[in-house]
């Protein structure tokens, strides 16, 4: 082979820029050096920038890469334009794009990507992003559906790029010396544990919309279908409003379960149980609409020494029962908040006390007299970046920079997300089948109910494919 070849060959390799800076981080015990110590210009030292690209600018996207602005911003993909035109201006020298596609024929130098699209094309984006070898930050709830999210852990698996789910409150805290409270017993066997949200701030339970309006000039609007059925143009379902669509989003059990139940499902091994069960209850559900309020009942079975709990979930403005034991001087409120009900007592963290508003209030015990008698054990979790507050919160895409350079794999790489994520979608299931639903993870199939088996996953418009 010549050297021109082989130059060639290894500048075409998708991987070999980021399995480079991966090992050069192992190789650097993750200090920062310079280049030459590392064996040469084509290692990378973990102090060397990640050229980082986004698909999606919206809020959510805009504020990933925010988080990520000590990397190089590279590249950016949105298919609207007009949409995505603050992001462009503040990243004016990265390259734009409508077609993520066109991006990764032409991206040779981008190391990771920021996913933060509506949901229906997370995976065909981020199953793109990890076979072209890059590392990949994907938006909750993953993907749309169930196959799909097994999808991207198989491939994040095989590819070995570095992955994290954007449930940015894994890496808080707050969430942290919760499982350690709960891992040492401080309110003793836990039987149930309560989630709520008071999402949908979006519509749901909705008929189709009528009429066709014009879509914006800025818009490519086959490219924001992808993998879903061809729909015309409606303002009814960009931007934003997807959500509560069924071919497009998941809801308000998926934009926000996987956000607000992982420090349940951490905290009981949730991922370990042999059976789950899942029944569910709402508002009228529609042929193609989310209902506007909705309970699910998750019955997991024994996790080791762990006894069967259930997870019951709120949303739609519904809440659990207040607690008696809850103090008479404060209101039960919050937008969203978990509390754990153990032998002892109840474990709250969330917005479940006075003044809260969706924050990181808690870990904090009901009643509170338990407090006074509980030694917390010694940390065994690792923390994140704690000098930040709430609201300046970059734990998670810095944690995810580090695994991209070599460091500890983050926290909610998909092999852990994964499963918090099938949880979280055959909710939605239960929710549209009406009955309840026997899951067996296993084998991916719905044990009880084989029509709904159809639910798992999606027909792929033609010319899609993951």
């Amino acid at each position: 082979m010549t050297r021109r070849n082989k130059d060639k060959r290894v500048k075409n390799s998708p991987i070999s820029r980021r399995r480079l800076l991966g090992g050069a981080a192992a190789t650097a015990g993750f200090f920062i050096v310079p280049r030459h110590v590392l064996g040469g210009q084509d290692k990378q030292p973990p102090s060397e920038k990640l050229n980082i690209a986004g698909i999606g600018l919206g809020a959510m996207g805009s504020d990933n890469l925010r988080a990520c602005d000590a990397e190089n911003i590279v590249a950016l993909c949105d298919v609207d334009w007009d949409m995505a035109s603050v992001t462009f201006k503040k990243y004016p020298k990265a390259k734009r794009y409508k077609d993520y596609r066109r991006m990764f024929d032409r991206g040779d130098n981008i190391d990771a990507v920021i996913v933060a699209t509506p949901d229906h094309t997370h995976a065909v984006i981020t199953a793109a992003a990890m076979k072209h070898g890059k590392h990949v930050y994907t938006q909750m709830p993953l993907a749309h559906n169930l196959w799909e999210v097994r999808q991207l852990t198989q491939i994040a698996r095989e590819t070995g790029v570095a992955t994290q789910m954007g449930n940015e409150r894994y890496s808080a805290p707050t969430v942290r010396t919760t499982c350690e409270w709960i891992w040492d017993g401080c309110i003793g066997p836990v039987r149930e544990v309560h989630c709520w949200t008071n999402r949908p701030q979006w519509p749901q339970g909705m008929s189709p919309p009528e009429g066709r309006p014009t879509a914006p000039p800025g818009l490519a609007w086959d490219l924001w279908l992808g993998p879903a059925a061809e729909h015309p143009y409606h303002d009814s379902y960009h931007p934003y409003n997807w959500r509560g669509w069924r071919e497009f989003g998941t809801g308000a059990l998926g934009a926000m379960g996987c956000h607000i139940m992982d420090g349940a499902f951490w905290a009981l091994r949730l991922a370990e149980a042999a059976t789950l069960t899942v029944e569910a209850e709402s508002t009228p559900v529609t042929a193609r609409s989310y209902p506007k309020a909705s309970t699910v009942r998750y019955h997991f079975g024994p996790r080791g020494e762990m006894r069967p709990v259930t997870l019951h979930w709120y949303d739609g403005g519904r809440r659990p029962p207040r607690p008696e034991e809850f103090p008479d001087t404060r209101e039960f409120i919050g937008s969203n908040g978990t509390f754990f009900v153990g032998d002892k007592g109840m474990l709250t963290f969330g917005a479940l006390t006075a003044g809260t508003s969706g924050g990181q209030a808690g870990p904090r015990f009901i009643p509170e007299s338990l407090r006074q008698s509980y030694q917390p054990p010694k940390r065994s979790l690792p923390r994140i970046k704690e000098e930040r507050t709430w609201g300046k919160l970059r734990r998670h895409e810095e944690e995810w920079i580090a695994a991209c350079k070599g460091g500890r794999p983050a926290c909610s790489r998909f092999e852990i997300a994964g499963p918090l994520a099938e949880m979280v979608l055959l909710g939605n299931i239960a929710l549209l089948t009406g009955e309840p639903i026997e899951w067996d993870s296993r084998t991916l199939k719905i044990t009880n109910n084989s029509d709904a088996n159809r639910l798992i996953r999606r027909e792929y418009r033609s010319g899609w494919t993951l």
